[in-house]
C-alpha cells in the first residue's frame, strides 16, 4: 500500500486544464480548492446554476460531459451514484467517447466495486486510464482540504496524479487494483454509519436512565471510545442540528451498496442491517438533513416507548 500525506507544499498546476463533473455536496468544495491551488478548471454539472457560480472565478463551463472532456487530459468526477456515473462516462456522447487517448479520469464517487472495474476496463479499451479515488471526509474537511483519499486502479498511473491531492486532501492511500479504493470506502462507511446508530442508541439510554441530556453529550465526547469522524457531530446533535455534511439519503445509498456486496459475497452483518433500517427510515423523510440525524429518531423512539427509570424512583 503506497500511502501520501499533506506536508503543507502545493504542486501548481501546469499549463493543462482540469476537467472537474459533479459540483454537489463535496465536488464543489474540492473544485474551489483546485481553482484555489491555480489549477484552471472546465466543469460540468447537470443543475447549471451550480456550475454558473464558479464561472465568476473564471472557470469554463462546458455544455455536456462529452465536451469537457475533449479539452481536458485529467477528469475528475464526484457523482451521486452507481447510475449517474455510468451516464456521465459510459453513455453516448459521454466522456469515454470524447476523452482523448492517454487522458486520465479520477472517478471519486462512490460506486460497486463491480461499477469502478467496468469503468476501467472500458476506459483502458480506449487508452485511457480510470482511477477510482474514493473520498473520506466530511463537507467540512473538503472545504479545508482535509479528505482522505483511497485509490484503486493502476498503480503508475496513481502516483503520477498526486500532485493533484495536495491541495484537497490531508492523506491518500493506493489500495490495490481497479475497485479496490471504493472498496475501502465501504468498510470505512461500515464503521461510520454503525457507529454513528450506536452512538444514537447510547445516547437515548443514558437519557432514559437519568442523565441529563446535555451533559451526557458533553461527557461522551470527551470519552476514548467515540471517533474522530463522530465527534463533531455529538456537538451539533446536541444543538438539534442536523444541517447536511454528509447527507442521511447518501448514508442510506451507502449502505444498500454495502449490504449488496456483502449478500453477494456471504458476510452477515447484523448490525449494519439494523443501521441500515434507521437511516432509511430518515432518509425517507424527504428531509435533507445529516445522517446524524438517527440520533433524533432514536431519541424519539425510546421516548415513545419508555419513562426514564430514574425519574419513576424519585416519584
Amino acid at each position: 500500500m503506497t500511502s501520501g500525506n499533506h506536508n503543507g507544499t502545493v504542486n501548481k498546476a501546469g499549463s493543462g486544464k482540469l476537467g472537474f463533473i459533479g459540483l454537489g455536496y463535496m465536488g464543489s468544495r474540492i473544485a474551489k480548492r483546485l481553482l484555489g491551488a491555480g489549477y484552471p478548471l472546465v466543469v460540468f454539472n447537470r443543475n447549471h446554476d451550480k456550475a454558473a457560480a464558479l464561472a465568476f472565478s473564471g472557470v469554463e463551463i462546458a455544455a455536456s460531459p462529452g465536451e469537457l472532456a475533449s479539452n481536458t487530459d485529467i477528469i475528475l468526477s464526484c457523482l451521486a451514484d452507481d447510475h449517474a456515473v455510468r451516464g456521465v462516462h459510459l453513455a453516448l456522447g459521454g466522456v469515454l467517447d470524447y476523452a482523448k487517448p492517454g487522458a486520465r479520469i479520477l472517478e471519486m464517487s462512490t460506486i460497486a466495486p463491480e461499477t469502478s472495474q467496468q469503468l476501467s476496463k472500458a476506459g483502458r479499451e480506449r487508452g485511457i486510464e480510470i482511477l477510482d479515488v474514493a473520498i473520506s471526509g466530511s463537507t467540512a474537511a473538503a472545504e479545508s482540504g482535509a479528505v482522505t483519499l483511497f485509490g484503486g486502479g493502476d498503480r503508475e498511473t496513481f502516483e503520477n496524479v498526486t500532485s493533484i491531492f495536495y491541495p484537497i486532501a490531508k492523506q491518500w492511500f493506493y489500495m490495490g487494483p481497479s475497485g479496490s479504493g471504493v472498496a475501502m470506502k465501504l468498510a470505512v462507511n461500515t464503521l461510520l454509519g454503525v457507529g454513528m446508530q450506536a452512538i444514537a442508541e447510547a445516547v437515548a439510554l443514558g437519557q432514559l436512565l437519568g442523565l441529563e441530556r446535555e451533559l451526557l453529550f458533553e461527557t461522551l465526547a470527551k470519552t476514548a471510545v467515540i471517533a474522530p469522524a463522530h465527534l463533531g457531530k455529538l456537538g451539533t446533535a446536541k444543538a438539534n442540528d442536523y444541517a447536511p455534511q454528509f447527507p442521511v439519503r447518501l448514508m442510506e445509498k451507502d449502505f444498500l451498496l454495502i449490504l449488496a456486496n456483502a449478500a453477494k459475497l456471504g458476510v452477515a452483518m447484523p448490525a449494519t442491517v439494523a443501521a441500515a433500517k434507521i437511516a432509511a427510515a430518515e432518509a425517507s423523510s424527504g428531509r435533507e438533513e445529516d445522517f446524524s440525524a438517527v440520533i433524533r429518531a432514536t431519541e424519539q423512539m425510546a421516548n415513545a416507548k419508555v419513562t426514564p427509570m430514574m425519574s419513576k424512583a424519585s416519584t
